[in-house]
């Protein structure tokens, strides 16, 4: 799909308002003009047909991108990978499915943007569950949903709704909003007034480890696992990847029935790949952990 080579790209450098103006020039697509262009690329596998698909559904990726503000990453990195996922559902779209591309699409394009969260944010590392994963993602969304717009902790009250709505612990709630509410959060913002008696919030921060280097040892390790993470995921095939990001990553995990709709086989073949996913991924994080030193082969 050579022909996505010559796509608008979101960069730092070009700013955001610019890359939104420049994909508005694309226009949408009627539902019978989009049908024919899907096919044109089925059938016949036409880039200039592609092309027009992926960019009348810029805006779409963009819009999803734009609602993982506040994760402390860069928004054209965000956006881009949204674009990735974008292209993979061009390609793997049937239109005689019976439904608009703009509704398949949006599975893959949050799956890009959530696999790309995974790797680079700190608080989600390996052996997380799926309820936290599910946590992570729905927090902020949730805490909108009831008005919990207070800075700090949550009130009780609002922790236990939230706790109840996502099927979490109070405690994981507590602790994740803390993590994410902290992220953002200067160190060096000054406490009391202007003079000189002023101190930073750093200055009221416990040392609760004096071990500075475990500290440090600590945060290189999860910085090894994550990349860990990242590079084992290459043992997976795009189908086995996908079947395992939306039955575990999504919003709202996608169900066996709806998949099996999706790949045109049974609930129980779903099942199957999500498992034998899991279990490729934990084989071969073992053998990179091994070949790496920091498992032993016991």
């Amino acid at each position: 799909m050579s022909s996505y080579a010559n796509l608008p790209a979101p960069s730092p450098e070009q700013g955001l308002n610019r890359y939104l103006q420049e994909i508005r020039k694309f226009p949408m697509l009627e539902p019978e003009e989009e049908y024919m262009l899907a096919k044109a690329w089925v059938d016949r596998q036409e880039p200039a047909a592609a092309h027009r698909l992926v960019t009348s559904h810029l805006r779409l990726a963009a819009k999803i991108a734009m609602g993982y503000r506040g994760y402390g990453l860069p928004q054209a990195e965000v956006i881009s990978e949204a674009n990735v996922g974008l292209m993979q559902a061009v390609k793997r779209f049937d239109p005689e499915k019976g439904f608009r591309l703009a509704t398949y699409a949006m599975w893959w394009i949050r799956a890009s943007i959530q696999e790309y969260i995974l790797r680079s944010w700190s608080l989600v590392k390996l052996g997380t569950t799926s309820a936290q994963k599910k946590l992570f993602f729905n927090l902020r969304k949730a805490k909108s949903r009831i008005g919990a717009l207070e800075e700090g902790d949550l009130h009780p009250d609002n922790v236990r709704r939230i706790a109840n709505d996502l099927g979490v612990t109070e405690d994981d709630v507590i602790q994740m909003n803390r993590r994410m509410s902290g992220g953002d959060a200067s160190l060096n913002a000054m406490v009391g007034g202007d003079d000189d008696s002023s101190t930073q919030w750093q200055d009221w921060l416990e040392d609760e480890d004096a071990d500075q280097a475990t500290a440090f040892e600590e945060r290189d390790e999860m910085d090894s696992r994550r990349a860990l993470l990242a590079e084992a995921m290459g043992v997976l095939n795009e189908r086995e990847r996908d079947i395992l990001i939306q039955r575990r990553l999504a919003d709202e995990t996608v169900t066996l029935e709806d998949l099996s709709a999706q790949y045109e086989v049974s609930r129980e073949r779903i099942r199957q790949i999500e498992v034998r996913a899991f279990e490729k991924l934990q084989k071969r994080m073992t053998e990179l952990a091994i070949e790496r030193g920091m498992l032993t082969d016991a």
